[in-house]
């Protein structure tokens, strides 16, 4: 009996920008978090899986009962409240980085397990200066910023202006995978490190197959789990890039796509 119930143990594994979260109301539809809890009391396994590193997940940690969250594009790993992978850019490379990317006229954030560094000034681009202020509202920066030195991060997000050299800035950061979210905005991880390898070592860790993992997403940085997994669940609202590797496309967040999807595959 035990043992056939075990086969059926699903490992789902969600985004929460577009996926889990409404970027219109910026909130978890109810429907959603009933979903996932429905889904762990039949026994399947339900991991957070995003670009964001870990200490930007308070929101989410208070709302989603979740079995695991895979942080920063793969960076971290956490299980049952136990790290089990993390990687940080090394001290020295950071430094470089950090005035490679001033000098090529970019901004963003360095993103880090402990907490996001970020400039002390204002930034002239409006959309990183936005940025900046949701992470602050989001409790997610600690006594330290960009131009302080002691500390190590994760990956980064930068944002780009008709002022920016950004093909010039990625020519010296061949040791990073850039991901390209539009409207000059870039996401970047060291290479090696994607959703797609934080899921084979959460796999690897609990014991299940592949086929019995669901991905579920709908934006450029989904792409390596999309391509990695089999049963790929697309939002209603996506990415054109990641069409051709959907096995199914679902509703909206707001029309409660991450429910619905979970009925209609028979995992609730």
């Amino acid at each position: 009996m035990y043992s056939g119930m075990m086969n059926k143990m699903k490992a789902l594994f969600f985004d929460i920008d577009g996926t889990l979260l409404s970027e219109k109301t910026r909130q978890i539809p109810e429907s959603a978090k009933e979903a996932l809890k429905e889904a762990r009391r039949r026994g399947h396994l339900v991991f957070i899986n995003t670009g964001r590193v870990y200490c930007h997940l308070s929101q989410i940690r208070s709302e989603v009962e979740a079995d695991g969250f895979l942080c920063g594009c793969g960076t971290c790993v956490v299980v049952q409240d136990q790290i089990l992978y993390r990687h940080a850019i090394p001290y020295e490379r950071g430094l470089q980085m950090k005035s490679d990317i001033d000098a090529c006229g970019l901004d963003g954030i360095l993103e880090g397990t402990e907490g996001c560094y970020m400039h002390k000034t204002p930034s002239r681009i409006p959309r990183v200066e936005e940025l900046k202020n949701a992470i602050r509202a989001g409790g997610c920066v600690i006594p330290h910023d960009w131009e302080d030195e002691g500390y190590v991060f994760d990956k980064i997000y930068l944002g780009s202006d008709e002022n920016s050299r950004p093909k010039e800035l990625f020519g010296r950061m061949k040791d990073m995978e850039i991901i390209d979210r539009g409207n000059g905005f870039y996401e970047c991880v060291p290479r090696g490190h994607s959703k797609a390898t934080a899921i084979d070592q959460v796999l690897k860790h609990c014991g299940i197959s592949l086929e019995d993992a669901y991905v579920f997403g709908d934006s450029s940085n989904d792409l390596s789990m999309f391509r990695y997994a089999s049963n790929c669940v697309l939002m209603g609202h996506h990415s054109p890039v990641l069409e051709p590797y959907a096995s199914f496309v679902t509703k909206t967040v707001e029309e409660d796509g991450i429910a619905y999807a979970m009925k209609e595959l028979g995992i609730i």
